[in-house]
């Protein structure tokens, strides 16, 4: 089999990126998909993104972990398919596709996408950590010297712990900066690891940082291992609405991979 693919990142968190508006691609081949992922022996990213065609819309995203397991919303990935639907002319200035989590707008001009995400109606906020779902489900837990804390390790543990378990959650480290601006380090399941940017991770810190009165902001800056991401949103009283992700999304390459099955690896 041959693939062509190209490859997109947003703040460090990249992304194999097919164009499957024919509907070729055999998505529930989780082997091809982990293959395409694999940094040893494919192209190598933290997750593989189908443009599929859509009834109504623009285009619908899929999104698959790099584990080869289709997944929920990915906001970088998001991100990054607006970026490539518009390479492919599949509209100018703004957009409406379909994903997992419902349909979103965004807007993409001079290598920065604006992206709205899923409205948020839940904010769980314990002793020392707050959960929400963003498209993704995120535990959120604020650290000291976040430079020097060990992610995967402690990452890894709330993930597989109670009260996740198996299902699991993406699991964000987050440490105050000045001017109401936050760093973010995040555990992503499916990855497995710490990766350099997480879409729908940096909009549940933003939202849990003003939900625990750390920020009174509503357009907050969040630092990441990858660069800078931005994320805007209107307090309601049961929630929060107009939420967007907001950074830039950049082409790295494409090409053609051969496919030969599980002989590959």
């Amino acid at each position: 089999m041959d693939i062509t693919f190209y490859k997109y990142q947003g703040t460090g968190n990249d992304f194999v990126v097919i164009d499957n508006r024919d509907l070729s691609f055999p998505r529930e081949n989780t082997d091809l998909v982990h293959f395409l992922c694999d940094r040893r022996f494919g192209v190598g990213a933290d997750g593989l993104m189908l443009l599929n065609p859509s009834d109504k819309y623009d285009f619908t995203m899929v999104y698959f972990n790099s584990d080869g397991t289709e997944s929920t919303m990915c906001g970088n990935g998001g991100r990054c398919l607006v970026a490539f639907a518009h390479k492919l002319g599949v509209f100018e200035k703004e957009t409406t596709f379909d994903a997992i989590d419902g349909l979103h707008y965004a807007t993409y001009n001079d290598g920065i996408t604006n992206l709205q995400m899923i409205d948020v109606n839940n904010v769980e906020v314990y002793e020392n950590h707050c959960f929400l779902n963003t498209g993704s489900p995120h535990h959120v837990q604020m650290v000291n010297n976040i430079g020097a804390y060990d992610v995967k390790t402690n990452g890894e543990k709330i993930r597989y712990g109670a009260p996740y378990f198996q299902e699991g959650t993406n699991v964000n480290f987050v440490e105050s900066l000045n001017n109401d601006k936050f760093r973010v380090r995040t555990y992503e399941r499916g990855v497995e690891n710490e990766t350099l940017a997480c879409g729908t991770g940096v909009t549940a810190v933003a939202i849990a940082m003003y939900e625990q009165k750390q920020t009174t902001n509503t357009k907050i800056p969040l630092k990441v291992e990858g660069g800078e991401l931005e994320v805007s949103f209107e307090p309601t009283e049961n929630g929060y609405k107009n939420v967007f992700l907001k950074g830039p999304a950049t082409f790295v390459f494409n090409g053609n991979i051969k496919y030969h099955g599980k002989a590959n690896r």
